[in-house]
This record gives structure tokens, sequence and C-alpha cells, in this order.
């Protein structure tokens, strides 16, 4: 069983219990980390908090400077990398290395270049503005992208100065184990970052709610993000969240239809649709809706179903038997309302792993179950519409606001409808993912932002110098 890492030493877990790590592509278990005790996170909360002082205190060139080495060190162990998560939560191999992989370690060495931030200060009459570290943060990240959702956080705090305990899910925790291996080589001084594995209701509670903890970044289900921010509200600590998405794909007419669609269903299906700002609604006018139907499931046949690592695949397993079976739920519920299951179905793909088969859904209107609520799996449900202003209030009818695309002839029309769209981002025409730019949502969708300058800016206090 491998170990917690704790004020720079590998060491056992009180609870002398562990979690088993499944492939979900073969159901046979391929690892055991820690289930780490409460008194685990006081030792690691602790040695952040004796840690703080100093690392807070080193120039920002130098935290810059451990973080930029763990960034090469990442990259240079991307393969492995990428076969870790790859093996432990199902991304095909090639999606597990350009994505889950070599992004994140673009995106660390991003916020090695931001250390500088931290210093910079500014004048407002007679103030002097100055931005400080938040202290300890308590880092609790999901198994869906391992190792980027850990360097979103542990990478801005470090870089800010702040000290950070690390709790990965449990579901797939050993990408942050990589991690935490290329900050100790780095030459990361003991306390700063800690690594607690086990599960939330154990350690994720915990951090949450210990009182030497100054913040809390959480990305996670909007019902579990509920429960981190009750539990921090009692010690009045800052709370970031990155939930839930049910994120609207809406296709104007005179838009490029064919175009489109296929980027939109192979947007709902990135990742097997394990994925919060996954486009999981496509809106698309009544006049072109039937073709619209016709090219989706086309497109969703071309995704094959299969071993990560088999070069053809392009859908990998769910990553438990729990989310697979949460998906064929959606999938029965949806047809229960009324909507037409045009691609996919509820029987198993292969004899073992986790697979499902990618669904699309015609017939969906708006206040359907599959319309509202996040399924998390390679689901597209295609929404009618008949104008403009129905297509924004269908876009804006769920309770999250993560993300979400507007499809037009022109730019002008197309960024005209996404200002109306309360959502964290929206792609236009087709534009790229930008992990430069800031990542978060309105409504349910969660607080505070990730990635670029603003996700750097969560991790800082600002204080005032009246001179």
């Amino acid at each position: 069983m491998r170990q917690l890492f704790v004020n720079g030493a590998w060491v056992s877990s009180a609870s002398g219990e562990g979690v088993d790590v499944v492939n979900p592509a073969t159901e046979e278990v391929v690892d055991r980390v820690p289930a780490g005790a409460a008194d685990d996170v006081a030792e690691a909360v602790t040695a952040a908090r004796r840690a703080f002082p100093r690392w807070s205190a080193t120039p920002p060139e130098e935290r810059g400077a451990v973080l930029a080495r763990a960034a090469e060190l990442i990259e240079a162990r991307a393969r492995t990398i990428a076969e870790i998560i790859a093996t432990d939560m199902g991304a095909p191999l090639g999606f597990a290395l350009r994505t889950q992989t070599l992004m994140p370690a673009g995106v660390l060495k991003t916020f090695a270049g931001m250390a500088g931030r931290q210093a910079e200060t500014t004048r407002v009459g007679n103030s002097l503005i100055l931005r400080e570290p938040v202290g300890v943060v308590a880092a609790i990240t999901p198994w869906n992208y391992p190792l980027h959702q850990a360097v979103c956080k542990v990478g801005a705090a470090l870089a800010a100065g702040c000290t950070v305990v690390l709790k990965p899910s449990e579901v797939a925790p050993l990408a942050a184990y990589a991690l935490t291996e290329a900050l100790e080589e780095a030459g990361l001084p003991p306390g700063v970052f800690n690594l607690v594995s086990g599960h939330g209701r154990t350690v994720g509670e915990a951090l949450a709610a210990h009182v030497d903890v100054d913040m809390v970044s959480f990305t996670g289900s909007t019902a579990a993000g509920r429960r981190v921010a009750a539990l921090a509200g009692d010690t009045v600590k800052r709370v970031a969240l990155e939930l839930g998405g049910k994120s609207a794909n809406v296709i104007l007419p005179g838009a490029d239809l064919e175009t489109a669609v296929k980027a939109g269903v192979g947007q709902a299906y990135s990742n097997a649709g394990q994925t919060c700002s996954a486009w999981s609604r496509m809106l698309v006018h009544w006049d072109q809706y039937d073709e619209a139907v016709q090219m989706a499931v086309a497109f969703s046949r071309k995704y094959v179903v299969g071993d990560p690592f088999a070069d053809d695949t392009r859908i990998g397993p769910l990553v438990s038997r729990v989310q697979r079976d949460r998906v064929v739920r959606y999938l029965n519920v949806g047809q229960e309302e009324g909507a037409r299951l045009v691609a996919g179905g509820t029987e198993p793909v292969h004899e073992r792993g986790y697979y499902v088969e990618p669904a699309v859904f015609a017939g969906v209107a708006p206040g359907m179950t599959i319309e509202q609520e996040e399924i998390f799996g390679p689901v597209l449900s295609i929404v009618p519409f008949g104008a403009v202003d129905e297509a924004v209030a269908i876009a804006n009818g769920t309770p999250y606001g993560l993300a979400g695309a507007v499809w037009a002839r022109d730019e002008e029309q197309a960024v005209a409808v996404a200002r109306r769209m309360r959502t964290g981002q929206v792609a236009i025409n087709g534009g790229r993912f930008n992990p430069l730019a800031p990542f978060g949502g309105y409504g349910q969708s969660g607080v505070g932002r990730e990635l670029g300058e603003a996700g750097f800016d969560e991790f800082l206090e600002v204080k005032s110098l009246q001179m």
C-alpha cells in the first residue's frame, strides 16, 4: 500500500486502512492508497501551518523556479503519467497524454511564471495596496481530471506563497502521487505541500472544518460542494467551488450546421462525458432539428468504445461501477419521460469494464430530467427552439452556468447571444479551450475562478496601507 506525504516525508496513515484503486476497463485492483484519518489531516495541517511563514517569505522567483522544475519533471514523465491516468480512471491514452498530462504541465509552468504577481503593489490615493498569500489551503480534487484539477489548485496556491494539503479523489488518486513525487524531487521544502488520500466524508470534511485551514478549494459535485461550504462556514474561511454543469451548445440558423454538430458531439463525449463543462445540451432551431439529429447519430457511431490503450478507442470506460450505473439510470429516465433514445443503449458494451455506449436523445423538452441534471457520461440531449430568445431562455434554464457554445453566421451575432448566457465560459464558433483564461461558473456551478490570473488571485488576500 502507498503512503501519505506529510511534512516532506512518506508516512503511514493513522487509520491503518486502505482504499483499492480499480482499473475501470478490467475491474481489477491495480493499487491501494491509505484511507486517511482525521489525525492524518491534523498532522498535515500542522505541517503546512509551520511551513507557511518561511514559504510565504521566500522570494517569488525562487517559488516559481521550484514549480518550473516540477513542471519539467511532469513533462519528462508524461507518457508514464498518462498511462497511470488511463489505468486508474479510463481516459484513452492519447487524451490522457495531451489533455490530462501535458496540458496541466503547461498550466503549472504558467503559474510558476505568475509567482511575481503576489509581490505587485499599487497605489490608490494615499493607500498602498498589497497582496499576500491567504495561508494554508485545503485542495480537494475530483477523479475526472485528476492531475489537471490538482495543478489548477496546487500550482496557483504554491506560486502565491500558500502552503497546501491536497486530498485527491479516492476513486482515481494515482496522478496526485505522481504530482507529489515531482514536487518533492523539484526541491519543495518540507510541509509546504502535503498529500492525504482517503474518503471525502473523513479527510475532506476534516479539512473543510479545520480551524487552521484558511481556504478550501474544492472541485466536485454540487451536492458535495454544499457540504464543504457548510463545514467551512463555521470558521468563516475562504471557499472556492468548481461544481457541476449542464452546458448548452446553441446552434443558430445560418451557422455551419455540420461543423457545429460534429464539434458538439465531440465535446459532449470528451473524457466519456465525464467533464463538468461538457456541452451536454445541443439547442437547434426547429427548421434544422431533424437534420441535426441525423448528423449527431451518424457522428456518435464513429466513437469507438473500448480499451483505453487501444489506438482506435475514442471513449474509454466510465470511472466506476457506480458511475456507469448512474448513467444507465438516466438513460432509462429519459425514455420514461418521453425523450427518444436514437443512439446508444443500456446494454453492456463489453463483457468486462464500466463501459457505456455513447447516447443521443431526441425529442428532449425543457424541464426533463436529462435536460436539467448533470449526467456525467456520454449522453447528448438535443433540444429544439423556435426563436433566439427561446434558445437563450433554455440555455439559462438550469441551476447551472459553467460553460457553453454559440454557433452563428457571423461572430457578432454569436457574441451577442453569448453575452446573454449566464455562464462562465462560452465558445464562439468553435473557439478552443484556453487554459490561460479564467474558468468557473455562475449559479450552482460554483464560486470563484481557476486558471489564469483570476485563478492565481483566488489565493491572495488584499491589504491596504494608508500612508
